[in-house]
């Protein structure tokens, strides 16, 4: 295989950089639009926001020269980036269901590639997207550097070496009581006061939902949906294990692990319960998938080469510590337009994320979505979801709760009013309405 960077020295030669629109200019756009001025196969044409003048800013903020910013359209239309006909692949980077979902079906249409930072819309209806995109011969793709994909790639090489994939995820901070917090004791978790979140643009809902347990749902849902892993049917464990464990307790309950199964995704703690400190080796930043010897002779190998194991030697683990977000997403880019490859897909529907109430909730709440006062995103098996009617974390913004949920329990749609009429909604009706459980 000919090396991407010589593949791309080759499209600049011939026909000029990738064109790329990018949709949102948030952080993780941020980290993106950093890397173009060092990233000479790389254009950016348009960038929408709805906050235009935002926009300008974060170019400026990540050192782009006002060359740079001059020659990049600006606009708050993020279907004037998609028709663009300059523009080759759209990075969607909005994180709200709704517009992904219709930015994704347009970008289709269009004939456009898509990489889909965008995890909440892919885990609502990803199916329903990738499909779109593959009728039109275009790429639909997660984004590198962010863990998904990440994960996909270590699951990919496991399988491709004939591994069995027992167990993959990512590392996060995780305590029981995170699954209550609201936007307003957000910070205190992280050390900060919201003046020093302000002043760094950091919005306490969005970083809420990395906390509370419904942003490792998703990322879990996404990586069962691509590689065909399981999602546990009682949701997430949040085990605390360190990288040179990651082999003796994310393996089967008959192997001396935790696993009900083989072959399911996990998140990792990187703090033991009830104490307020990061345990030496965490992999709070990091992926990882633990893998299984064939037979006794790859077994002896593992040995001799100097895999660390569990007791029987069948089992070892490969992990990254890091992932370094928006500033790895021109590999997915680069990739979709070059190799017309996606850097992990959506394949099927196999984990979903449901709506958990964090307090009791009363007729006439309204839901505030993911990260927000009212529910966390809890992961299930698709087929468990959709046998429960359980609201998607995706659609619990702006519905009005009609009858008590309980705290702790799944809200399903029989507990709200009537959905807005928008692509999210369209687009996850017409994913349940295809299900063959």
């Amino acid at each position: 295989m000919t090396r991407l960077p010589a593949i791309l020295e080759k499209r600049i030669a011939e026909s000029g950089p990738v064109r790329v629109g990018v949709i949102g200019a948030g952080k993780f756009s941020s980290m993106f639009l950093n890397q173009v001025p060092f990233s000479p196969h790389l254009k950016v044409v348009a960038i929408a926001d709805l906050d235009v003048e935002r926009a300008r800013k974060a170019c400026r903020n990540v050192g782009w020269s006002e060359d740079f910013i001059a020659a990049t359209r600006f606009t708050d239309d993020g279907m004037s980036v998609i028709s663009d006909p300059t523009v080759e692949v759209v990075m969607e980077i909005t994180g709200s269901p709704a517009a992904g979902c219709a930015h994704a079906l347009a970008a289709a249409q269009h004939g456009k590639h898509i990489v889909m930072v965008n995890v909440e819309a892919d885990v609502l209806a990803g199916a329903v997207l990738a499909a779109a995109h593959r009728s039109a011969g275009t790429v639909y793709s997660m984004a590198s550097g962010d863990q998904p994909a990440l994960v996909c790639e270590i699951v990919d090489w496991a399988r491709t070496c004939g591994l069995e994939v027992v167990c993959a995820g990512k590392g996060t901070r995780y305590q029981p009581g995170f699954h209550d917090v609201t936007p307003d004791g957000v910070w205190d978790q992280y050390g900060l006061t919201a003046e020093q979140a302000a002043a760094a643009g950091m919005n306490s809902q969005m970083f809420n939902s990395f906390l509370d347990g419904t942003k490792s749902a998703i990322e879990m849902a996404a990586i069962a949906n691509a590689t065909g892993l399981n999602a546990p049917e009682n949701g997430l464990r949040f085990p605390a294990v360190d990288v040179y464990n990651l082999q003796n307790v994310l393996v089967p309950e008959a192997s001396g692990g935790i696993l009900d199964m083989s072959g399911t995704v996990e998140v990792i703690a990187s703090e033991r319960r009830g104490e307020a400190r990061e345990m030496p080796n965490h992999l709070r930043w990091g992926v990882y998938a633990v893998f299984k010897a064939p037979n006794e002779y790859a077994r002896a190998c593992f040995a001799q080469y100097g895999l660390v194991t569990d007791q029987s030697g069948w089992y070892a683990a490969l992990y990254r510590p890091y992932h370094l977000i928006g500033l790895e997403l021109g590999v997915s880019a680069s990739n979709a337009v070059i190799r017309g490859e996606p850097t992990g897909t959506t394949a099927e529907w196999r984990g979903d994320v449901v709506a958990v109430a964090k307090k009791d909730l009363k007729p006439g709440d309204r839901l505030d979505g993911e990260g927000g006062y009212c529910a966390w995103g809890r992961l299930m098996p698709a087929a468990s979801s959709h046998a429960r009617r359980a609201l998607p974390i995706g659609l619990a913004h702006g519905v009005d709760v009609i009858r008590p949920v309980a705290h702790g329990s799944v809200i399903t749609y029989d507990d709200v009013s009537a959905l807005p009429d928008n692509a999210a909604a369209r687009c996850r009706q017409e994913l349940e309405n295809s299900a063959n459980f």
